[in-house]
């Protein structure tokens, strides 16, 4: 009982007040704590601050969950457009669709970065224990004596924040993650590793009516090898369209296209249907940033019971599963797992949020590098196309044993990521070697009974394919 009553008089700092922030400030405040939350960037509320920053992103079921739990699920719902599959554009503007399942109701969603956001905001600021400040950047903390160190951009001045514990929920370029190796308290291992290709993020917008140029119920890929442009709908008819491309190598790269003439022409070879959509292409190509694309992972993420870090602060990762904002999402639903078990001694709720946690953040790492490749150089293949029909006809008709990879890893939020990358990587691989082989195709599903057959051949190659990499140690 004295813990009960000490644990909620612990005051709780967060810094940053993005995604995960906001939604660990609100699940904590329901908890009964007080929480100060700090971000560097300006409200964003009142002020548009998207420029150059993915502006929407891919909500799924794990998200979903975690919004759930914080109670705010259905005002996050109110702002999706459902996408239920792929829509891939080639190189002479044909277009086929790959649904991302076979089951009935399952697709992802294009949200708002900024709208959701505000969202969470507004939710915790409605609770009394919270409160959130602004344009207060963090210079460095203090693991040791739970300090945290601050300059305003208001005033200009620095000050001090005291606190009994800290999180650090301030994204892929963490200063409590850059305390943890600078204090040298104790050995940290990090690793911070960059694809060659950036971003630059463009825009379709809606015609005269306000209404979706291309079709709203789709991502859209226009795969390329050597690079590649996506397209997420928006809520207002347009599209954030971002392309995906070497900085410096490759016959096209971000560094050699410096004129209107270059950039256009570009687009002509590689990308003619989509330039025809994106108007203002020259103007945004040199207005809008170039982003870099990268994995961090490290460990440990937390100091004694004293910090943590949470989110892309603890394990950032390239965009290509649609992930990232799920994965944060989810890291407050497992913490809160944690504390309804150890709520009291932060020491061993770090300890063990980290071990549950942590071989999951970074199986989602691997995944989204190796969906980019998927993206970028096999949705066009035969082979793979092969592969996805399959698997959506065993999905369709079974939909209780057949799990794709993409449907363990998206809405099958009861299975970590770790276990669906192990069992999806064994059945992708089971199920191309038995389409090169010819022991299954396409062209043989023209019953339920012959799908059967071809399901059972699936898992138990499936099953010898785990069985090697056990051996294997994989």
């Amino acid at each position: 009982m004295f813990i009960e009553t000490m644990k909620k008089q612990d005051n709780i700092l967060i810094i940053g007040a993005g995604l995960c922030g906001s939604l660990l400030a609100l699940r904590l405040a329901q908890r009964g704590y007080k929480v100060t939350v700090y971000e560097s960037r300006p409200d964003l509320r009142k002020v548009d601050i998207s420029a150059g920053r993915s502006i929407n992103l891919a909500l799924s079921d794990r998200g979903f969950k975690a919004l759930r739990m914080a109670g705010v699920e259905d005002k996050a719902k109110e702002i999706c457009i459902p996408m239920y599959g792929r829509l891939i554009h080639d190189i002479e503007g044909n277009t086929f669709a790959s649904n991302y399942s076979g089951r009935e109701g399952e697709f992802i969603n294009s949200i708002s970065r900024g709208d959701l956001n505000g969202i969470l905001l507004t939710e915790a600021e409605s609770h009394e224990n919270v409160t959130i400040h602004f344009n207060s950047k963090c210079l460095s903390v203090d693991i040791e004596n739970t300090k945290a160190y601050f300059k305003s951009y208001e005033t200009k001045e620095e000050f001090t924040v005291d606190a009994d514990v800290i999180f650090g929920a301030d994204g892929a370029g963490s200063v409590l993650r850059k305390s943890y190796y600078l204090e040298k308290k104790f050995l940290f291992s990090y690793s911070q590793e960059y694809l060659t290709h950036g971003y630059k993020e463009l825009e379709i917008p809606g015609d005269k009516d306000g209404n979706h140029q291309i079709s709203k119920d789709h991502l859209h890929i226009w795969p390329r090898g050597q690079y590649m442009l996506i397209a997420l709908p928006n809520l207002d008819g347009s599209f954030t369209v971002t392309l995906f491309l070497g900085h410096e190598e490759g016959k096209y790269n971000f560094k050699d296209l410096t004129s209107e003439e270059k950039i256009k022409d570009f687009f002509q070879e590689q990308f003619p249907d989509a330039l025809e959509l994106i108007p203002n292409i020259s103007e945004e190509f040199a207005n809008n940033p170039t982003g870099a694309l990268g994995t961090v992972k490290c460990s440990p993420w937390y100091y004694k019971g004293n910090t943590l870090i949470i989110g892309d602060a603890a394990h950032a990762v390239v965009p290509f599963y649609g992930q990232g904002m799920n994965a944060s999402f989810e890291d407050v639903y497992v913490l809160d797992e944690v504390l309804n078990e150890f709520e009291g001694d932060w020491d061993q709720v770090f300890k063990v949020y980290q071990e549950r946690r942590k071989k999951d953040a970074d199986a989602i790492g691997t995944l989204a590098v190796e969906n980019y490749y998927e993206m970028r150089d096999h949705v066009a293949n035969p082979l793979f196309k092969e592969k996805r029909k399959i698997e959506m006809e065993l999905e369709s008709n079974f939909p209780e044993e057949y799990f794709s990879k993409y449907s363990m890893v998206t809405f099958n939020e009861e299975i970590g990521y770790h276990e669906a990358m192990r069992r999806g990587n064994a059945q992708d691989k089971a199920l191309l070697n038995m389409i090169s082989d010819n022991e299954i195709s396409a062209s043989e599903m023209v019953s339920k009974e012959s799908l059967a057959t071809i399901l059972e051949k699936v898992q138990k190659e499936t099953n010898e394919v785990l069985e090697e990499d056990k051996i294997a140690g994989l």
